[in-house]
């Protein structure tokens, strides 16, 4: 089933930085930014004029690093391409959910160090210090350590991003990412909101997972970074 309001999810990072984030956010004019250390994506409008590259490339400062996350807008030719690859957005469409994990836990700022431990070493994709403000993380651990993780990240109106999904390799096979990830859906969905999430197209294994707990593909999407001038 898809919403009607799906459309938030065509402009997920501008949608958030305006509502949900705005708390998170730094904006000049239309051109907004997550706060240092919380998120590097960067958001313009979907039909962007000069000004509002302008104002980005002010925000961000000469030579830095702009995260345009899956925005089909294209900057000015002095932009430096980084990165561009391919991938899915998909959207949770399952008819229930299952009772909450007592394995899972909370994770807050006391937990940082391990939880940008795991990432490292696990790279889920981009986690610095303060990323764990963007909405609730959850854990498992084995033995006192964190071993697997997951959380919210975006947030536009009526949605939430699940993000971080990632167990280290000697815990792996294990039932844990579905864990979490379940939790997670039952947490947003008793919030009257609906959960949703991206993947690299080329992470076939984590598609084939978030099929089987209830997930089904929106929309491809192109994830792209540049450098200011």
């Amino acid at each position: 089933m898809m919403n009607r309001d799906a459309v938030a999810l065509d402009d997920p990072v501008g949608e958030s930085l305006r509502g949900h984030h705005a708390h998170l956010a730094n904006r000049l004019g239309r051109a907004a930014t997550y706060l240092p250390g919380v998120a590097t994506f960067s958001s313009v409008t979907t039909d962007p004029d000069p000004r509002e590259w302008t104002d980005l490339a002010r925000l961000l400062g000469p030579g830095e690093f702009a995260d345009m996350f899956s925005s089909p807008a294209t900057p000015p030719p002095n932009w430096e391409p980084v990165f561009v690859f391919e991938g899915r957005q998909m959207i949770w469409s399952g008819d229930n959910t299952q009772d909450p994990d007592d394995r899972v836990v909370e994770l807050d700022a006391d937990n940082v160090s391990e939880m940008l431990d795991l990432a490292a070493r696990t790279q889920p994709g981009p986690f610095w210090p303060r990323t764990h403000e963007l909405g609730t993380y959850l854990g498992i651990r084995q033995n006192g350590t964190l071993v697997a993780m997951a959380g919210e990240r975006l947030r536009p109106p009526g949605w939430t991003e699940i993000s971080a999904v990632c167990t280290a390799p000697e815990a792996r096979g294990q039932g844990h990412a579905a864990r979490l990830v379940n939790t997670l859906v039952a947490r947003i969905t008793a919030r009257d909101e609906r959960a949703f999430l991206h993947v690299a197209e080329a992470n076939t294994t984590a598609i084939a997972l978030y099929r089987r707990l209830g997930f089904e593909t929106r929309k491809p999407v192109t994830f792209r970074g540049f450098r200011t001038p």
